[in-house]
């Protein structure tokens, strides 16, 4: 499976050390199937970081095949998958049992939402009904070094124009 990790950096061995901890899925190494969402998260980066950045995607092969190591999928954004990202973001450590995660990615419209009902301005279930409108996307973090190195094959990296 091919997926793709946006940065301003070509990243040909990646680590899971190299990560913010308050993430969706926890810390990890994050890739996606879809190229448009990695280039995305590219601009983004670039844009954060200013002055030079280049926006760059990295490809890779994904062996899919996760035999041997502790995975946990989410199918839709559904409460469970709400629940999880909620924990991780805020902190608690539900991700560490796992290898590899693979969900739903809760991005800012995504959080608008979550935060409307955690703040008691929608119910969980209204707040599960908006989210399962969101633009299809996909996120798959791997935790841990073994995986990485055993399951990733850097293909090549590019770079990208700033803006879309």
């Amino acid at each position: 499976m091919i997926v793709f990790h946006g940065s301003t950096l070509e990243i040909r061995n990646p680590d899971a050390v190299h990560s913010k901890r308050f993430l969706d899925f926890g810390p990890g190494f994050y890739v996606t199937s879809f190229r448009e969402q990695a280039e995305r998260w590219a601009r983004r980066k670039s844009a954060r970081r200013g002055g030079p950045s280049v926006p760059v995607v990295n490809e890779y092969e994904l062996d899919d095949d996760f035999a041997g190591f502790s995975v946990l999928r989410f199918g839709e954004a559904d409460e469970a998958w709400l629940d999880f990202v909620c924990d991780c973001r805020d902190g608690k450590d539900v991700h560490s049992p796992f290898d590899v995660i693979i969900g739903r990615v809760a991005d800012d419209d995504v959080f608008r939402t979550v935060q409307s009902w955690r703040q008691g301005d929608i119910s969980k279930s209204r707040a599960l009904e908006l989210l399962r409108f969101a633009v299809p996307n996909d996120q798959i973090v791997l935790k841990t070094d073994r995986v990485l190195s055993e399951k990733l094959r850097f293909v090549r990296s590019y770079r990208i124009p700033r803006e879309a």
